[in-house]
């Protein structure tokens, strides 16, 4: 009830809603350079991952997203550590973010050496484009506290200078580049309908917004959304990061396309345990147009140049690895792979390029957690056809079976199960399927009812 509630309210949205569906009628999958370049990513290792992904991924990957501080200049090999806290010379921040004469941060060009002449992503995007992709960009919500400083004019509002539209009281409490927008204040949606129509010209189809979900900024939210509909371009909003608040669950599934449930999430199965209780307090809200974000999807080669911990392959078993993709496709969230692509083991291809996995998390509908009690849990979603898929998790530190009735799926004959992961008939069964699972290992499966 508590979803088809939010449907109805959404419904009546209008146009933002009817825009949000079209840009992501599915949840986004695609590629982001944090997890295994922190702030340092440079051009040439997106393109690289770029093309692992459309030459060597299969099952509908789609998006290339150049995560944060690329407006900054990292040297090559830099770790994240704090390079990005500026501080005051003479009044100025030191170091200087690169920025047009309008307020809107450039791409570095030491990092992105495409972006000279005023060229911005453009070239970038023009490249993952020509391989049938799509591209995003990481984003900080407000203003550059350096656009303050310079009195920056903000385009298309009459005069208004950065100053004026800036609430130097709102900032991130983990990085100091931005001040928080007072969108109450004349000139600040031309700010944000000015990057917006920046981004429009670059090529932008993915934006992900970071410091707005925690504390949830309601105003700019609606600014964002309100400044793609006005760009002209077809642009998916991700907000960031998490807990986003349950309470705001009505608005963010208005106004956003995907919004983070928890903070960053790293390859433990702590993390991962976490998780589970995070996606069961958002069950039912997740839809077309607007999906629970579970965060980057931690396989393969990660943290290559920060941001937490050494250099590494996941440090999740490979029973654990197949859970994670298990449960983030049963529960329709966001697909974003961490790990840096072109490192991909087979195993990283095999988990990636499941076609009939993908399946799951692009085609199913209305994901709901069946039972979980003494170390086992089932997630269950709608197929197509009228069939069901089901995963079985062992969450437990030990081997144990682990079974569904057809009875707690509505059905009281008997059903054919296909097991998707080794993309395998596995025969009729009455009444019940049971299966011994390793410990945190789970088996995902499609059920067909017979009469």
């Amino acid at each position: 009830m508590r979803g088809l509630f939010i449907g109805v309210i959404i419904l009546l949205a209008g146009g933002v809603f009817a825009q949000q569906v079209d840009v992501a009628s599915r949840p986004p999958m695609g590629w982001n350079s944090y997890n295994c370049f922190g702030s340092a990513v440079h051009e040439d290792e997106v393109k690289a991952n770029a093309d692992y992904m459309a030459h060597r991924l299969h099952g509908g990957w789609q998006y290339i997203i150049v995560d944060f501080l690329w407006a900054y200049d990292n040297p090559p090999g830099s770790l994240i550590g704090n390079p990005f806290q500026q501080r005051l010379q003479d009044g100025a921040y030191i170091p200087w973010l690169t920025m047009d004469a309008w307020g809107r941060l450039t791409p570095n060009t030491n990092k992105f050496p495409s972006a000279s002449g005023g060229k911005g992503f453009r070239s970038l995007s023009d490249y993952v484009h020509g391989l049938g992709l799509k591209f995003g960009i990481h984003v900080m919500r407000g203003i550059p506290r350096q656009a303050v400083w310079a009195h920056s004019p903000v385009l298309g509002a009459n005069g208004i200078t950065a100053d004026q539209i800036a609430d130097t009281s709102s900032t991130c409490p983990w990085m100091n580049h931005m001040y928080g927008l007072d969108m109450r204040k004349a000139g600040a949606q031309e700010y944000l309908n000015s990057l917006l129509n920046l981004y429009a010209e670059w090529g932008v189809d993915f934006i992900k917004v970071d410091d707005i979900a925690r504390p949830y900024s309601t105003a700019e939210i609606e600014g964002y959304q309100k400044a793609i509909r006005q760009c002209g371009r077809p642009v998916v909003l991700s907000i960031s990061p998490g807990e986003t608040p349950l309470k705001d669950s009505t608005h963010v599934a208005q106004y956003a396309n995907m919004w983070r449930m928890a903070d960053d999430f790293w390859d433990s199965w702590k993390e991962m345990e976490k998780m589970f209780d995070y996606a069961k307090s958002w069950e039912g809200i997740g839809g077309p147009g607007h999906w629970p974000d579970c965060d980057m999807i931690q396989i393969g080669k990660i943290s290559k140049r920060g941001p937490v911990g050494p250099e590494r392959y996941s440090r999740f078993s490979e029973d654990e690895l197949t859970t994670h993709m298990t449960f983030w496709c049963i529960y329709r969230s966001p697909l974003m792979l961490g790990g840096n692509l072109p490192d991909n083991r087979e195993l990283e291809d095999r988990l990636f390029s499941n076609e009939e996995v993908l399946q799951v998390n692009q085609e199913g509908s209305d994901p709901r957690q069946l039972y979980k009690q003494d170390g086992s849990m089932i997630w269950v979603s709608n197929a197509p056809g009228g069939d069901k898929y089901v995963a079985l998790f062992n969450i437990s530190d030990a081997e144990k079976e682990v079974g569904v009735d057809l009875k707690q799926l509505g059905w009281k004959k008997a059903a054919k199960v296909r097991d998707l992961w080794m993309q395998q008939d596995m025969g009729t069964y009455k009444k019940e399927y049971r299966r011994k699972i390793p410990a945190h290992g789970s088996v995902l499966m499609k059920l067909s009812k017979v009469s």
